[in-house]
């Protein structure tokens, strides 16, 4: 049990709590261009990208996506399309072959996330362009949301939760506040919310009605967005060794601030080399988006599973000790 003095720091602090991700104000880069690459990074792979009409070709007959539901785009009245998920727009390099993934698991839902336009610029909350344009190498197809809500652990919370209610699996959307208490969209439904009362979360009583509408769905998310984020987040996942790496895995710093990206996909070749993409939010809150490697133009927006004790990103440095799991 946390002491009341705890308590109180914490919730005097939750106004604060969702500008999590890096630095505060500051959308730079963490990492000085000159720290980027020593001389004990290990060597990226070399590989060329396909042609277009490789690509072309195997994306029409591999990449089916009428079994998966976003639904935001439902909400919106939309479909996903195949020609616009990251499975078709960012090719494997030569040699390597998406890895193999369950029909409608966490792992196939990201690896087909619809994007936008190629061009598309990463925008913020208030649709002001982030400072940076350089990080980016696609931009998915989601809303921010008008509040400086999104940001980096928000971003892979959404994306786990907005899986999960496409699944209808209600129980099992379910994050904790700060604090430590849990919140559950399925008790959420019910009419069972949280209420902040000084410095203690209060529940009010369950109904025997549901409210399973994503606007209810949506309402719920922007609860969580406001009183979680990296600390607490990084407290309900369990950590991974790099070389166990799965689809929907998360390199998290909890903290103030702290920061955390979200594998979408995998690759592998024959001799078992693997690489991998990551997404992100940042702060302020904006458009979720893949990321480029900073550390080998060559190879990007794919990483190496090979990076050593530490993996550069443009605008934060993970260890290889941060990597986490959802738990079931």
């Amino acid at each position: 049990m946390k002491s009341p003095i705890v308590l109180l720091l914490i919730f005097c602090s939750l106004c604060c709590l969702a500008p999590s991700c890096g630095p505060s104000g500051d959308t730079s880069s963490s990492i000085p261009e000159e720290e980027i690459v020593e001389d004990n990074t290990p060597k990226p792979i070399v590989a060329s990208q396909p042609t277009a009409e490789e690509n072309t070709s195997l994306a029409i007959d591999t990449i089916k996506i009428d079994h998966l539901t976003f639904p935001w785009l439902t909400a919106a009245g939309q479909s996903g399309e195949a020609t616009q998920s990251l499975a078709y727009r960012i090719a494997t390099p030569q040699g390597f072959q998406r890895t193999k993934t369950t029909q409608n698991s966490f792992a196939d839902w990201l690896r087909h996330l619809p994007l936008k336009a190629e061009d598309a610029p990463v925008k913020l909350f208030d649709g002001r362009l982030k400072g940076r344009q350089d990080v980016h190498a696609a931009v998915v197809e989601i809303d921010v949301g008008r509040r400086d809500l999104q940001q980096c652990a928000d971003a892979v919370m959404r994306l786990r939760a907005e899986y999960l209610y496409g699944k209808k699996d209600y129980p099992q959307i379910h994050f904790n506040f700060t604090s430590g208490d849990r919140v559950s969209f399925d008790d959420w439904r019910y009419g069972r919310k949280p209420r902040i009362e000084g410095n203690r979360v209060r529940f009010s009583n369950r109904g025997t009605e549901a409210n399973n509408s994503y606007t209810n769905f949506k309402a719920y998310l922007q609860q969580i967005f406001n009183y979680a984020g990296t600390a607490s987040l990084s407290k309900e996942l369990r950590p991974i060794k790099v070389e166990d790496m799965q689809i929907g895995d998360v390199f998290i710093l909890g903290g103030f601030p702290g920061h955390a990206v979200i594998v979408v996909d995998m690759a592998e070749n024959i001799k078992g080399e693997k690489l991998f993409l990551i997404a992100q939010s940042y702060m302020p809150a904006q458009n979720i988006h893949i990321l480029k490697n900073p550390n080998a133009s060559e190879l990007s927006p794919w990483y190496s599973l090979d990076f050593g004790p530490e993996l550069y990103t443009p605008e934060w440095t993970f260890t290889s000790a941060q990597l986490h799991r959802f738990t079931k």
